[in-house]
């Protein structure tokens, strides 16, 4: 199983038997190392479906599937890889019973998280609600539940957020439903409160992997000891100069505990950088030289020296678009010897910048010179409208207590039921203790809503009952098709876009959205896509077990997008720093490469006045991290681009190069390109070149 593996790879591939932190350097190979350890522990007689692979994206996790089902074959199958997230609702869907909650509860999504929050606070105002909702869910992943954050709270609002969170806690007891923060923060309290469940996973996973160690958060680190227990047989794969999510919860407190709490700790460097060259290397390792280290390390590269990094200053940001265009189509038209025939397609480049706003000068640029591109961390496939209206419905079929479900379904399409008889029924609801659609049935209704609009309403219960059940024995991808293109019908669905949109070519880039989503959702049916819960549902044959539609509408709120399939586009990447993470382009475009922008601003009062404190250096420190994220996401070639002025408002305001340019300590004689000037060039060499073939055309005519 150590079969092209360096020593440092075997290393930890072959240590089984304690913790063990990997520290794996970008572009080192950690995927891979971890594999071959799935590998390495079944060759040991650990049991496939004791493993654990936990990994921060379904995304990740999918490509962890594949490459473990290409090195070890069927026995990949019966491996756990899955998010955090993932193996959070599988732990609450077969434990959560303990602490009040029904398999089928719903997870809400960060829209449905807001209204309740609004209710919960007695506001209209959604920018008050997102405070509670940033400040919940901090608080959340800190561990603390609205009991512990009030005797926490140190001013009026923390209090007034922590009495919201108390009623918005009521409010999902109620509801049989789950927020994010709540897939982690759960299975912590099922461990920790539950030692018959503590004890049930800990004999269940003889050893887990964590991909990206160095994301957790205080919960997620919490919930990894309860799960590895005495014997903590673990290995935590991470880098500390790649840690950029500190904004999210992640702590670097994580990596300074794990030799504390495991004074056995084995700890094991991967420094060989098989992704880029050594010029770019050498720039990274001097950008990130100045943050403190908790486990020094420097990258190296056999691949060679490679070109020198560039850095290309600009009068504007439109210049500077222009001319990282301009870096493309130079690249792209050069001598396929020194840049490689390879690596000019338009997928092997990207355009990296620190915030989303930038992508929209660089979308005209391109647009101009017809370049393909795509905006990589975009609008995600189940954020669109009509998305969310099906996953309602598809929601209210598996949690019949799910009221947010509920109120869309019920509303999406029309039906003819209003806001007074909606206002009714929660008002009896409340009043009851039930749910929206357990109180359509109360035999007490009757008296607070009129005949004819109960009829109405009866009659929508009845067929969310109907549908459950149909879809419950809805097996297969065909049948799952069927199933779903008769529902829309019959709730004329396809109508109710067209009604709603002003154009349509809108409604039918919608209906066509809905489309492809049957066609998604029938395919998991059938069992042709990997399940984001990461159940592995199969059976000793290899062959993945069909589903019924109902099992698949209870793995939809863990998905973030609905395939992959764009990354074999012929386009040129355009990403935010964050989003880049874990990718890698043979050529690499970073921009707005100033200070105020990378490193963002760092002071207060319009940068008039440095605010000097702990806060501020650690701000620094991780924005120099997301710098050398940026570039070694580069193979063979980088240019780092600053512009001498960026628009402000209606302004015009002078800038300067990052510090972290100065800090990468690049020869100054080489690195200084204008890349117009190199187009140019190449385009008079292609027109001299022309020109000679014609004449020797000429000559050969002429010869006798």
């Amino acid at each position: 199983m150590s079969h092209g593996l360096n020593l440092a790879q075997q290393e930890a591939v072959n240590y089984m038997h304690g913790p063990c932190l990997v520290l794996a350097g970008a572009g080192s190979g950690k995927t891979r190392v971890i594999t071959h350890k799935i590998g390495r522990l079944i060759q040991a007689g650990l049991e496939p479906k004791r493993i654990a692979a936990i990994t921060f994206t379904n995304k990740a996790a999918a490509e962890m599937r594949e490459r473990a089902k290409d090195l070890i074959g069927r026995d990949a199958r019966k491996v756990i890889v899955c998010t955090f997230h993932a193996l959070g609702v599988r732990m609450m869907r077969e434990d959560g019973a303990v602490l009040g909650l029904k398999p089928a509860f719903s997870i809400l999504d960060s829209d449905d998280v807001t209204k309740i929050l609004k209710d919960a606070g007695g506001t209209t105002d959604i920018a008050t609600a997102r405070i509670w909702q940033w400040t919940i869910s901090k608080w959340k992943n800190m561990g603390l539940d609205a009991q512990q954050a009030a005797a926490a709270a140190v001013d009026d609002n923390e209090r007034i957020t922590a009495e919201v969170m108390r009623h918005y806690e009521e409010r999902l007891q109620a509801y049989q439903s789950v927020d994010f923060d709540d897939l982690i923060g759960m299975p912590l309290r099922l461990l920790h409160d539950f030692p018959e469940v503590r004890a049930k996973w800990q004999a269940a996973l003889g050893h887990i992997l964590v991909d990206e160690y160095q994301d957790t958060n205080a919960t997620q680190y919490e919930v990894l000891k309860a799960l590895a227990g005495d014997r903590a047989r673990f290995t935590a794969v991470g880098d500390d100069d790649q840690s950029i999510y500190g904004w999210r919860g992640a702590t670097l407190d994580n990596l300074k505990k794990l030799p504390i709490d495991y004074p056995t700790l084995k700890v094991i460097k991967l420094e060989q950088n098989y992704r880029s060259t050594s010029a770019i290397l050498r720039a990274a390792n001097n950008v990130i030289g100045p943050n403190p280290k908790l486990f020094p390390k420097t990258l190296f590269s056999e691949l060679g020296e490679g070109e020198p990094v560039r850095v290309v200053d600009a009068d504007t940001e439109l210049h500077e678009a222009e001319r990282a265009v301009a870096r493309i189509v130079s690249l792209r038209a050069g001598d396929a010897v020194t840049q490689g025939a390879q690596h000019k397609e338009f997928r092997d480049f990207a355009i990296l910048y620190r915030a989303n706003h930038q992508a929209r000068i660089l979308e005209q640029a391109l647009r101009r010179a017809q370049i393909p591109y795509k905006v990589s961390g975009g609008q995600s496939f189940f954020d669109r409208a009509e998305i969310k209206d099906l996953c309602g419905w598809f929601r209210l079929w598996v949690n019949n207590d799910d009221d947010p479900a509920f109120l869309r379904a019920i509303t999406t399409p029309k039906r003819g039921i209003g806001h007074t008889t909606l206002a009714s029924l929660g008002t009896f609801a409340s009043q009851y203790k039930l749910s929206l659609f357990a109180a359509l049935f109360s035999p007490s209704l009757p008296s607070v809503i009129p005949k004819r609009t109960l009829d109405g309403v009866h009659e929508f219960g009845r067929y969310i009952n109907d549908l459950e059940y149909r879809a419950r024995r809805t097996m297969g991808a065909e049948a799952s098709r069927t199933f779903m293109l008769d529902w829309l019908k019959e709730i004329d669905y396809e109508r109710h876009l067209y009604e709603g949109e002003e154009s349509e070519a809108a409604a039918a880039t919608r209906w066509n959205n809905v489309l492809e989503f049957v066609d998604w959702m029938s395919q998991r049916a059938g069992g042709s896509l990997d399940d984001a819960s990461g159940a592995n549902d199969n059976d000793d044959s290899g062959e993945t077990e069909r589903k019924s539609l109902l099992e698949v509408a209870q793995t939809i709120s863990l998905l973030s997008t609905i395939s992959e399939r764009e990354q074999d586009q012929n386009v040129v990447t355009l990403s935010t720093l964050h989003a880049s993470k874990g990718l890698e382009w043979p050529h690499v475009v970073l921009i707005g490469v100033t200070e105020g922008m990378l490193p963002f601003k760092l002071d207060d009062d319009n940068g008039r006045q440095k605010v000097v404190s702990d806060e501020t250096t650690q701000r620094l420190q991780e924005e120099r991290r997301l710098m050398y994220v940026g570039i070694t996401r580069a193979q063979r070639t980088l240019a780092v681009s600053w512009t001498k002025k960026r628009k402000q408002g209606r302004d015009m305001v002078p800038c300067q190069p990052s510090r972290f340019i100065a800090e990468m300590g690049l020869d100054k004689t080489t690195t200084k390109e204008d890349p117009r000037e190199k187009l140019k060039a190449l385009r008079a060499e292609f027109a001299r070149k022309a020109q000679d073939s014609a004449a020797a055309k000429a000559a050969a005519a002429a010869a006798p």
